[in-house]
């Protein structure tokens, strides 16, 4: 003969799987949006290398934009360049009351010496030139991570200016 033996009342347990669900939700919510704000900051860096880099390479062909039917300068085409090349993430990490032109910077340098040059024929075929994004960084949108500080965000390249097809190299 078998004899039922009724447990005894369980202690209510209402509620628990709710403070589980609050204790193990918050780790994994902070980890996912860790991950997908790093993969961000880094995406923007990768970003800003490809937009320099493209801006080195159109400043070694010596070509220049027009707009409204006059030439804009070699300089500012290759920061138009910069800020077209960079999909827009640039001007999101741009500091109030600055513009992206002021932190793109373009410097040439003697092709023998290889100290900096300025002034007219600083482009001539064969100096090499620079094209650097400074001076922006990344906040974190993770609270836990901002405490460590902003995410800089810099990116150089630098090539030889080839000969220009026209007498002289542009005006910068």
């Amino acid at each position: 003969m078998m004899v039922l033996i009724r447990p005894e009342h369980k202690k209510p347990e209402r509620g628990a799987a709710m403070v589980e669900l609050a204790l193990t939700l918050m780790p994994f919510l902070i980890f996912l949006f860790a991950i997908i704000d790093f993969g961000l900051a880094i995406f923007i860096q990768n970003t800003a290398q490809a937009a320099a880099r493209a801006g080195a390479r159109y400043a070694i062909t010596s070509q220049f934009q027009t707009a409204s039917g006059s030439s804009l300068g070699q300089d500012q085409s290759v920061k138009n360049v910069v800020k077209a090349e960079s999909m827009g993430f640039l001007t999101y990490l741009i500091p109030l009351g600055h513009t992206l032109d002021q932190h793109i910077d373009i410097t040439y340098y003697d092709q023998t010496t290889l100290a900096p040059v300025t002034g007219l024929n600083s482009n001539r075929g064969g100096n090499i030139v620079q094209v650097s994004i400074i001076g922006l960084s990344y906040a974190w949108m993770v609270p836990l991570v901002r405490t460590s500080g902003l995410f800089p965000i810099v990116a150089s390249s630098a090539d030889a200016m080839e000969a220009s097809p026209v007498s002289g190299p542009p005006g910068r």
